[in-house]
């Protein structure tokens, strides 16, 4: 595909990008997960134990973190950043979009362009992440990349309508300082990539609270037997859910919340407010799956969230969606186009990947994550793993 020239504002722009992704590399060092912990989880995980075991699904993160003490608002403290997860390589993303479906749990939230998903059955780029005020930018900043990496003339890109979701960050991050840019966006997309999945305070989910713990970015898959197809269904997420309700944190059943103390975030809000929170869940699959089924596999994310303790408040955002990397030829216009689907009756496996990774994927997130301290000097402590493995060996629940 023809593309326009590189202007030197792009130029400055990809390679600011580049520049903060190395020096991110050099300094990233993996952290422990879930199962390294011996915690135990149902189900086959894939090579990598996250969403990019999909082949061809990218993850890229820009993570912004400066500042410490007093909120003023504009300057800091700054906890936040963007997640972007890419169906495909950026090139064939643009020619080849990806069958769609999507499901809200409770509406206290933001996921843009589902109106359109919903109509078309089709995801047209890439899904990003961010905080609750930082959509806007976020948004308008995919279109401008969408432009400056479409057709020459970029008429020809007549419209378009970005998922942006969102979950709230303002306990620990200026949220009202608007610090995410469009180069932000640009460096999350840009540097997306394979293999492992940075996990944690990470990208969007630098500020984000899980259970009056840390949480964060999150990631696990299910590889499915031969017998079921051996498809791959892999889960990302970004957890903020259940702020102050830590004695419902359930973690290979056990309810690890009530067995480990600790001060709660959110002290100075109302307990309408400090109970409510958000989760985003992104399903990635290479089954071939037509959008209604892809929907039923975004609604069966409910159920991985009640594995953890999930109940859904009326102040939580629970938006999912689902996608299938499978019929990369179905968008392509002017021709009629053979498809392969997954009959329904052969679906239950899919669902149960979906559940379980679901699950680990939060898991992840919450042990992935370090102490955060933002705005006002607001503390957020990380899950134990000390404690953790404690709790879970009291119950014989350890897997090792």
């Amino acid at each position: 595909m023809p593309r326009p020239a590189t202007t030197p504002a792009v130029l400055v722009l990809l390679l600011a990008s580049l520049v903060s992704c190395l020096a991110y590399a050099a300094e990233s060092t993996p952290r422990p997960r879930a199962r390294d912990l011996g915690v135990p989880f149902d189900g086959t995980p894939g090579p990598l134990n996250a969403i990019t075991d999909v082949e061809g699904v990218r993850v890229g993160h820009t993570t912004l973190i400066s500042g410490s003490g007093k909120l003023v608002v504009g300057k800091g403290p700054v906890r936040t950043g963007v997640t972007a997860v890419l169906p495909r390589a950026p090139a064939d993303m643009m020619d080849h979009f990806a069958f769609a479906g999507w499901f809200a749990q409770n509406g206290a939230g933001e996921m843009t362009g589902t109106a359109w998903v919903e109509e078309s059955g089709f995801l047209e780029g890439p899904v990003m992440i961010t905080n609750t005020h930082s959509v806007g930018v976020v948004h308008d900043a995919v279109i401008a990349w969408r432009v400056a990496h479409g057709p020459a003339d970029a008429n020809d890109f007549w419209w378009s309508t970005p998922v942006v979701a969102e979950t709230w960050d303002g306990w620990l991050n200026d949220i009202n300082g608007f610090h995410v840019k469009p180069e932000h966006v640009f460096q999350a997309i840009e540097s997306a990539h394979g293999g492992r999945v940075e996990e944690g305070n990470i990208g969007g989910g630098t500020g984000m609270i899980c259970y009056g713990f840390k949480g964060g970015i999150g990631s696990s898959s299910r590889k499915l037997a031969d017998k079921y197809g051996g498809y791959t269904v892999g889960v990302l997420v970004q957890c903020n859910y259940s702020g102050n309700s830590r004695q419902n944190l359930r973690i290979a059943g056990i309810p690890v919340g009530r067995e480990i103390p600790g001060k709660e975030p959110y002290t100075g809000l109302s307990s309408e407010l400090a109970e409510g929170g958000s989760i985003i869940v992104v399903v990635a699959t290479n089954a071939p799956l037509l959008p209604h089924q892809l929907k039923r596999i975004a609604r069966r994310v409910t159920l991985g969230l009640g594995r953890t303790g999930a109940v859904g408040g009326n102040g939580s955002g629970d938006l999912f969606i689902a996608f299938s990397t499978a019929n990369a030829a179905a968008s392509q216009p002017g021709h009629a186009t053979d498809l392969k689907m997954v009959p329904n009756e052969s679906l239950d496996a899919l669902f149960a990947a979906t559940v379980q990774a679901t699950e680990e994927a939060i898991v992840n997130a919450m042990v992935a994550a370090t102490d955060m301290t933002g705005v006002d000097d607001h503390e957020v402590r990380a899950l134990p793993h000390d404690q953790l493995r404690a709790v879970l060996a009291k119950y014989n629940r350890l897997a090792h």
